[in-house]
């Protein structure tokens, strides 16, 4: 059993330099304020295979993370899965780019979230609101993204 959420916005600044930006998940605490840390495996550029291995709070409860970069084609597209063991877990997410014709890049952020064990029970808990919260996500990333670049 699984649930998706997604959040399209227009963030004013060139497709390249968004990319670059998104692709360094070590930027995710500029805009997600459940990722209290974050650091990467290997270091050096992100390419698939790289592992970013996190600390985030959700519902009061501290968790490890681990996202594993399974695809990465620059400038347009950037998709990873969580490797870690948790009740709830991210099965495929990503960012697709592409330029705006009104100037920018316009970015659609998606997660595939899986339920496992006790998260089966929680799950549609947990994609409501993470549906809910898509919309501010993504304008989060949009100030982050345009402050940062």
């Amino acid at each position: 059993m699984s649930t998706q959420f997604e959040a399209t916005v227009t963030i004013d600044r060139p497709i390249e330099a968004v990319f670059t930006y998104l692709a360094d998940g070590r930027n995710d605490p500029d805009f997600s304020p459940r990722v209290l840390k974050i650091d990467k495996s290997p270091d050096g550029t992100t390419k698939a295979g790289t592992v970013f291995h996190s600390t985030v709070k959700d519902a009061g409860m501290k968790s490890q993370r681990d996202f594993e970069i399974t695809e990465l084609t620059a400038p347009t597209r950037i998709r990873w899965r969580e490797a870690s063991h948790n009740s709830i877990t991210v099965r495929e997410g990503g960012y697709d780019l592409e330029p705006n014709p009104g100037g920018g890049t316009r970015v659609r952020l998606f997660n595939v979230l899986e339920g496992h064990g006790m998260g089966k029970l929680l799950l549609p808990l947990a994609g409501g609101v993470s549906r809910k919260d898509a919309p501010d996500f993504g304008e989060r990333i949009k100030v982050a993204a345009e402050h940062a670049i």
